[in-house]
């Protein structure tokens, strides 16, 4: 059976393999046309038809090729014997809308007609075919719902391919969100987290159980990162599948008017043992892998699932205080001068309030903080008990939710309460993709962290440093969920299994000394916000922080016994896997 020599996505398909180079091997040749007549293609997501389209020209191309160099080679053909072996007969499809399968059916017609006229170019004479009359095995159906099997038989099939629907967890139907449990089955729990596309995955490998066939989808790469790859893994082990090929996250443009974005990846794998080689995509490159896991990286197979205490013995992280409170507790500068103008003794229930907004574009916002406060002190204001008696009617009659019904019992309270004493380590939890570092920054006590940070209460330069290296930010973007394209930090998925380094008191010593660099170099760095300072095309300007992060990153891989030179984000990423693999399979003993 022919396979491809390379597969840099779909749209290229076979193009662009040569067979000049085989002249003088006629039967070599032949044999090789006949063997593409047995391929068979199927797309269990077809669309209006385009891969398959696309892959019967490319393999059309390719026997036009062949059949040329034979004519080349004096191999006379009679008038009755038509040379073309491929037909769209050896492409299936699924599609659940009418109206895109007839499209479908109408795209393959149209392409055998045009590849017709080519063969009939190369061998100079009319050939007796009607395109209109071959079978076209483009089936209207839910790929979801049926059996991939009453299409074209498993063992029949040499490739499978497409993409299947993006549709986010958000965004499905709930007859979606009830075929993706149903494909997963029962007693699997975070099924509903899922996207829609890896339902496609299961049933996939279901179908591959037993045969060669070779599957590959184009997918968002939101499968591949934050709390989905343990799921559809577990799943997909359990069926024996395996990665054979990836091509790591690349855009996608639309041809519509306004674009839309989308961030994609694409998986091959195989069921079953698999003693080829692996390859690895990155753009125009390509590297062959020991194994690639379900993060796409050549490192072990592992499945990161949330976590709700640290693998390592480090200070814990939590979200920052909540308010719920229909913003009647939060102050912008004009409510601050409001209540000031009251009274200007109101100024001590004002605290300063961050989040990641504030934290990183360096907006100012403030809070009534009542934690701990005599309500004598206050109840003779107007401004407050408004706010208070505010805020006591939405969680009371503004809500459905019972711990918010529950929370108008103490209405000039936030409603849960997280405010370290001493001032904390504050990670925004949505960053930019455009940025090698997350701005980490401290904040000092007495300023009111939100719930739209993550915090770590009372950790000193070393854990700054360590989670302001490239080696904790490598991690990150690997491990992380993603909104949008920005990364979502979690402390339950990336801050809890992340690896730390053994490091002794000196190394310690030294990352803390080196992390006050960059603190310092920041507070240098006057009226310019974290997210500009770190946006990926200024930082390299400012030249004090960039070789303040550049010697922390010795320290740091220097910790972990890394060589600095060497190592690549992808083999500190594998490294770090290693370890945590090491680190579960000691937790299990």
């Amino acid at each position: 059976m022919v396979r491809p020599v390379s597969f840099k996505g779909f749209q290229k398909g076979f193009q662009g393999v040569s067979l000049r180079g085989f002249r003088g091997f006629q039967i070599f040749l032949w044999e090789l046309c006949v063997c593409i007549k047995y391929l068979s293609l199927g797309d269990p997501a077809a669309g209006s038809g385009n891969f398959l389209t696309e892959s019967y020209l490319c393999l059309r191309k390719m026997e036009n090729e062949i059949i040329d160099l034979l004519q080349h080679g004096q191999i006379v053909m009679g008038a009755a014997h038509n040379p073309i072996k491929v037909s769209i007969a050896q492409f299936y499809g699924i599609e659940i809308n009418d109206f895109a399968a007839t499209v479908a059916k109408t795209a393959l017609w149209i392409a055998e007609s045009q590849m017709m006229k080519r063969t009939e170019d190369i061998v100079h004479m009319a050939l007796d075919f009607l395109p209109l009359k071959s079978y076209v095995n483009i089936v209207c159906g839910n790929a979801l719902r049926i059996d991939w099997n009453s299409v074209v038989p498993a063992h029949e099939l040499a490739f499978c391919m497409g993409n299947p629907p993006f549709v986010g967890k958000k965004e499905q139907t709930a007859t979606q969100k009830k075929e993706l449990m149903e494909t997963y089955g029962k007693g699997i729990s975070g099924v509903g987290n899922m996207d829609y596309v890896t339902a496609w995955y299961v049933k996939a490998a279901e179908y591959m159980a037993g045969t060669k066939i070779h599957t590959a989808f184009v997918s968002t790469n939101s499968i591949t990162q934050g709390e989905q790859p343990p799921v559809l893994w577990a799943k997909l082990a359990q069926l024996q599948a395996t990665v054979i090929f990836a091509y790591r996250t690349f855009v996608w443009d639309s041809e519509a008017s306004e674009k839309a974005h989308v961030h994609c990846v694409i998986i091959g794998f195989v069921v079953g043992a698999y003693s080829q080689r692996r390859l690895i995509f990155e753009g125009s490159q390509h590297f062959e892998a020991g194994n690639i896991n379900p993060y796409l990286i050549d490192a072990p197979t592992v499945l990161i699932s949330n976590r709700s205490k640290p693998i390592c013995d480090v200070p814990a992280m939590c979200y920052g205080s909540m308010p719920i409170d229909d913003n009647n507790l939060i102050l912008d500068e004009q409510a601050v001068q409001e209540a000031l103008e009251e009274n200007p003794g109101n100024a001590q229930f004002i605290r300063e309030y961050v989040g990641g907004d504030e934290l990183l574009k360096g907006k100012r916002r403030w809070c009534l903080w009542l934690d701990g406060v005599n309500p004598t002190l206050y109840m003779k204001s107007k401004f407050i008990m408004g706010r208070i008696e505010a805020n006591r009617e939405y969680r009371l009659h503004g809500s459905t939710r019972p711990q918010t019904n529950k929370a108008a019992e103490t209405p000039q309270l936030f409603g849960e309460i997280r405010q370290p004493e001493n001032g904390a380590l504050v990670v925004p939890k949505v960053s930019s993709e455009d940025r090698d570092y997350i701005p980490i920054s401290y904040v000092k006590p007495g300023i009111i962290i939100n719930g739209s940070a993550l915090m770590i209460p009372d950790a000193d330069l070393y854990y700054f440093g360590v989670l302001s290296s490239n080696v904790h930010n490598a991690w990150m973007r690997v491990v992380a969920g993603r909104m949008k394209s920005d990364y979502q930090y979690s402390g339950g998925i990336v801050y809890n299994n992340f690896p730390w380094p053994n490091a002794d008191e000196q190394q310690r010593h030294d990352i803390a000394v080196a992390a006050q660099a960059i603190l310092d170099a920041r507070a240098r760095l006057t009226d310019v916000s974290l997210a500009e300072m770190y946006k990926r095309k200024n930082f390299i300007l400012f030249g004090e922080l960039k070789r303040a992060h550049d010697n922390l990153n010795r320290y740091v891989m220097r910790a972990y016994g890394m060589p600095i030179k060497e190592t690549t984000e992808s083999s500190c990423v594998a490294e770090l896997m290693r370890r945590y693999q090491a680190m579960t399979a000691a937790e299990k003993k």
